[in-house]
């Protein structure tokens, strides 16, 4: 018949399984692998299933054991931002600012919590909400006053990475844990959830775009008002605060605003590029940060005069050569900061574990 043939291969593979499981009773078990060698006394722990020696299952890890982490291999040249945004968690070392805002790094960094009586914190997936302890205690400070200004409180968006440094993306700044965009949108009288908070978009405050010759380069008035002001005013009063960056268009109306005869806040608060939709503070270099440089001072006066007058005019804004029709504006890519260009001091913020 047609089917003895393959039942009698069936029956010499099974006797040939059957020596074969036999065999493997007398068979020694390697006690390491090829090349190894094995501790004194060592002797590998076998349990006999189906007459087939096995190695038994792997004893549990001891509790409270900590894998060492390897050791991170540092390369001058390699961009620093990468190195800096992998790192998930601050350097345990004392609090310092390293260097100046747009090169340096954060020792000892602390974070902003997400969520406080008068603050919410944006945008938690970038791990952006970390900054020097003062920092974190302004932030606080400043949170706490905002209701006094008919503020709500505070939406808080970028600080610095958690050992500060360049940015994967974004900011040139935000670099030694001393900044902080804070949103010109007031916090809501709810707590919003992560989707939200990843979602939800800051409020611009223009008028219209400020590329276009003879644009009227001021405030919406339906989107500002006077609160929007006196929480500025407020945050710029602080001894702490060394600038803080507005877009031109709220600089002018800031000088408008201010009636009183004490206008030394207005100093601080400088016209740039962007700023329309938050205001980043920049607080001065804590006085125990060794090798934290601050800026220079700005001029003397309100700030409201002719370099405003310059910040309003079309010199800034319109382009003088315009791509012509159907071309491609061309695009300048910065190389990226080395590690090299960076303190020394950050990198010990780097490897300290």
């Amino acid at each position: 018949m047609l089917w003895k043939r393959p039942l009698a291969g069936f029956a010499i593979a099974t006797s040939v399984m059957a020596a074969g499981l036999a065999a493997a009773n007398t068979v020694p078990v390697p006690g390491v692998k090829p090349g190894g060698t094995a501790p004194p006394g060592y002797q590998p722990t076998l349990t006999i299933i189906a007459g087939v020696p096995v190695p038994s299952k792997k004893r549990d890890v001891p509790e409270g054991y900590v894998a060492t982490k390897p050791k991170l291999v540092l390369h001058s040249q390699f961009p620093a931002k990468n190195y800096f945004g992998a790192a998930d968690g601050p350097a345990p070392l004392k609090a310092r600012a390293i260097g100046s805002y747009a090169k340096g790094c954060l020792a000892g960094g602390a974070s902003l919590p997400p969520d406080g009586p008068t603050w919410q914190a944006m945008r938690l997936s970038r791990n952006r909400n970390w900054g020097h302890p003062e920092l974190v205690d302004y932030l606080k400070d400043l949170a706490a006053d905002a209701p006094k200004v008919g503020w709500n409180g505070l939406l808080v968006g970028d600080l610095a990475q958690p050992r500060g440094g360049p940015m994967l993306s974004g900011h040139a700044s935000h670099q030694i844990g001393l900044d902080a965009d804070i949103w010109l949108r007031e916090m809501p009288n709810r707590r919003l959830t992560a989707e939200e908070r990843e979602e939800i978009s800051a409020i611009s405050m223009l008028k219209g775009p400020l590329d276009v010759k003879g644009a009227d380069r001021s405030v919406d008035p339906k989107k500002w008002s006077d609160t929007h002001a006196r929480l500025i005013r407020r945050a710029a009063s602080d001894k702490r605060v060394a600038r803080i960056f507005v877009n031109p268009t709220i600089k002018k109306a800031l000088c408008e605003f201010e009636k009183g005869k004490d206008r030394n806040w207005l100093r601080k608060v400088r016209p740039w590029w962007g700023h329309h939709y938050h205001f980043h503070v920049r607080l001065s270099c804590p006085s125990d940060s060794v090798g934290c440089k601050n800026q220079d001072p700005p001029p003397p006066g309100d700030g409201c005069g002719s370099h405003l007058t310059y910040w309003l005019s079309d010199e800034p804004w319109v382009p003088k050569n315009p791509p012509k029709a159907g071309e491609k504006p061309k695009v300048v890519k910065k190389r990226p900061m080395a590690l090299a260009a960076l303190p020394n001091a950050c990198r010990t913020v780097l490897t300290a574990n």
